[in-house]
């Protein structure tokens, strides 16, 4: 039994070393001119045609020996007895014993709720970097914590914010070279600032040349002062009145098919609580605020469900949101427990990016609304 917890993490090593073990591996020619690689992601990942897989006990062999997998308790690697058990398994084998591994479901499931998890940034796409830029710092009074160009695969982002992204939630705006336009589409809502003067605000907004869509003024219904305004390529903020608060970059607002579906998937998979709900019959919506903490004093995401409305068109534009975790690999396995049950899926194994120091998963919810997991090291 121990063998196969400590097997439990490998083929998540598979989907990170893959490539490197694909490229070392050179086809081999039988008398027949079959051709024999290592199965591709595609295969290891689909336990049904895993079946289909020749025992290829050189391959996993070959992988061990260049990638000594974690103990996925204890973070060390495996001892090398075990390393030598595995590497005679054969692969398909192997593979199957790690899918089967009995797993503390309960005990999983409140990994989201003890990790140390914040909103990073949102990624979105605009049509003229600098110009939004400029928007964002003069209108608005973000900074620019840093702007990256890459030539090579032809794109441009920049992150903007009130604060370190060490500490705050931050806009991550991305160029594509050549793409001054994008479809924003009707199921993102907004994002929203916090301000001490709305009305001043506003006026700075309008001198500028920025598009106010709503001027300031009670919300209906209440005694909250908003206002919206838009910026260069037609993404809608909402400006809120209030005091002081160390996030003044407080909101994302997405539009969801099915409102309790979506706060059981935020609450199970990504540990989002639920800080208020609201019901407005009389305008036919429905919205829930979900945060890491008290609203006013964090970023939170606005899910709102408008009666009957149960689909929406996602455009191009906006891209997703990212939270912070100290172990993706631990969230992707909740991931993989909460899809199954409500929706949505997991659209990239957990794993480094090439080249930096970050890990990461991603996934999109049951509304395809797409969100990642990342662990910077």
């Amino acid at each position: 039994m121990c063998y196969l917890l400590e097997l439990t993490n490998i083929r998540y090593k598979i989907n990170e070393t893959i490539e490197a073990v694909c490229s070392e591996l050179q086809p081999v020619n039988t008398t027949h001119s079959l051709s024999i690689v290592p199965p591709p992601p595609t295969i290891l990942n689909n336990p049904r045609r895993r079946s289909q897989i020749p025992e290829f006990s050189f391959f996993f062999s070959n992988f061990l020996s260049r990638n000594q997998p974690l103990n996925p308790q204890t973070k060390s690697p495996l001892s090398p007895s075990l390393a030598r058990v595995a590497s005679s398994l054969p692969l398909r084998q192997l593979l199957n014993m790690a899918d089967t591994t009995p797993v503390d479901t309960k005990e999983l499931l409140e990994w989201p709720k003890k990790d140390n998890r914040r909103f990073l940034h949102a990624v979105y796409r605009v049509g003229d970097l600098d110009c939004t830029i400029k928007f964002y710092t003069e209108a608005l009074g973000m900074k620019l914590l840093r702007k990256r160009d890459f030539p090579d695969e032809k794109y441009s982002n920049a992150f903007l914010g009130f604060g370190p992204e060490e500490s705050h939630f931050v806009v991550e705006l991305t160029y594509n070279y050549g793409v001054d336009s994008y479809d924003i589409g009707e199921g993102f809502g907004h994002f929203a600032i916090a301000t001490e003067d709305v009305y001043k605000l506003v006026e700075k907004v309008r001198s500028l040349g920025g598009n106010v869509s709503r001027e300031p003024g009670p919300v209906k219904g209440g005694n909250s002062i908003i206002a919206f305004v838009k910026d260069p390529d037609g993404y809608a903020f909402e400006l809120i009145q209030r005091g002081p608060t160390p996030e003044p970059l407080c909101q994302i607002m997405l539009r969801v098919g099915d409102l309790e579906r979506s706060i059981k998937f935020y609450e199970k998979a990504v540990g989002l609580k639920v800080l208020r709900t609201i019901d407005r019959p009389e305008y036919k919506y429905t919205l829930a605020m979900l945060g890491f903490g008290p609203e006013l004093e964090n970023t939170v995401l606005e899910l709102t469900y408008n009666y009957g409305v149960t689909e929406y068109s996602k455009g191009n534009a906006y891209a997703q949101v990212a939270i912070g975790t100290d172990d993706v690999y631990k969230s992707a396995e909740v991931l993989k427990l909460v899809t199954e049950e409500l929706g949505g899926k997991i659209t990239r194994q957990p794993g480094p990016i090439p080249g930096i120091n970050t890990k990461i998963t991603s996934f999109v919810d049951p509304d395809s609304w797409k969100t990642t997991n990342d662990l910077t090291i």
